[in-house]
């Protein structure tokens, strides 16, 4: 069974930290890393395995990036970035405008990739989708936990901190470049349950596909996923209009089929930091204090969308007439 990512609170600052980008470094074909710090020094705050940070960058852009670097390093963020061909921009401007010593803004620490404990871990990653991998390698080398890892791409230019891997864990690390290997071999990896192992999979939508198609006979909450893109969303419940109440400021708000209930929040004043606006990064997340949230996202698990008391403003919708927000 898949458990997607696992949200561990409901409530986010809106406030971004102002950093600079202390280095960037050319990692791959196409990646570049980038490593923040505060200008004054300061501490960063802490962060844990799969957590990502929203990047705001000077051209007011926002888009989220999963950590990478040293968790126990209180001084520094790492980041990669993936340049995206058909994207809306904001990877060109990383690649292209971005330097040394500009100021960038950054929103969270958020984590909805979470590691839980395990008996041993069998990563899978695809392309970019190695970076919130990383830190959990990390951890699970500090924990003494066994642990494997498939790691496919493209080529093998294009596979980003390849070298620091196999030097690092060679015999644990098992490099796949589809050009050279065709696509990763994931039934000789997944045809039988391991007891007591998690599998933890980031990468294209296709990759996660095969990957929770062949765990499908683990056991439950066994696999757990994070996606690039967000699936093909089915129509919205209804296409009425609905209320949306603002519950700290006292205002309300009618969102029609034409626009999401992110943006007719921000028009009402709201302050709703976001990010991907497709479902996918978990950003934008609301509490949710009355009336039934349509869940139209790639983020919130089967138990959390039961539940009710959150939602994802950019895509989601409302099955009640009306709902309350803790905005």
């Amino acid at each position: 069974m898949v458990v997607h990512n696992l949200l561990p609170a409901l409530s986010r600052p809106t406030s971004t930290l102002s950093l600079r980008v202390r280095a960037k470094d050319v990692v791959a074909d196409g990646v570049v890393s980038l490593v923040l710090d505060h200008p004054d020094g300061a501490r960063l705050p802490d962060w844990t395995p799969g957590a990502h940070i929203d990047l705001v960058l000077p051209n007011g852009t926002t888009r989220q990036y999963s950590l990478c670097g040293d968790r126990w390093d209180p001084y520094s963020y790492r980041i990669a970035v993936l340049r995206e061909r058909a994207g809306r921009g904001g990877s060109a401007y990383v690649h292209d405008r971005l330097k040394p010593g500009d100021p960038v803004g950054v929103g969270g620490p958020h984590n909805h990739f979470p590691l839980v404990p395990a008996d041993r871990y069998l990563f899978i990653a695809g392309g970019i989708g190695i970076t919130p991998l990383l830190p959990m390698i990390h951890q699970a080398e500090l924990m003494g936990i066994e642990w494997h890892l498939l790691y496919g791409g493209r080529t093998r230019e294009s596979m980003a901190f390849r070298e620091e891997l196999a030097q690092a864990h060679d015999d644990r690390v098992h490099l796949g470049p589809q050009d050279e290997c065709g696509l990763l071999d994931l039934a000789a990896w997944l045809c039988e349950p391991l007891p007591g192992t998690k599998v933890y999979c980031c990468g294209p939508a296709p990759l996660l596909a095969a990957v929770e198609e062949a765990c499908a006979h683990w056991p439950e909450h066994s696999l757990r996923t994070e996606p690039f893109t967000a699936a093909d969303r089915s129509e919205p419940v209804r296409r009425t209009p609905f209320k949306v109440e603002l519950r700290r400021t006292g205002r309300t708000v009618t969102v029609t089929s034409e626009v999401s209930v992110l943006h007719a929040v921000r028009r009402a004043g709201a302050e709703v930091l976001s990010s991907c606006e497709q479902g996918t990064c978990g950003t934008c997340l609301v509490p949710v204090l009355e009336g039934t949230p349509d869940h139209r996202d790639a983020v919130l698990a089967g138990h959390e969308r039961a539940a009710g008391d959150c939602m994802l403003p950019c895509v989601s919708r409302s099955h009640s007439d009306r709902l309350v927000l803790d905005l």
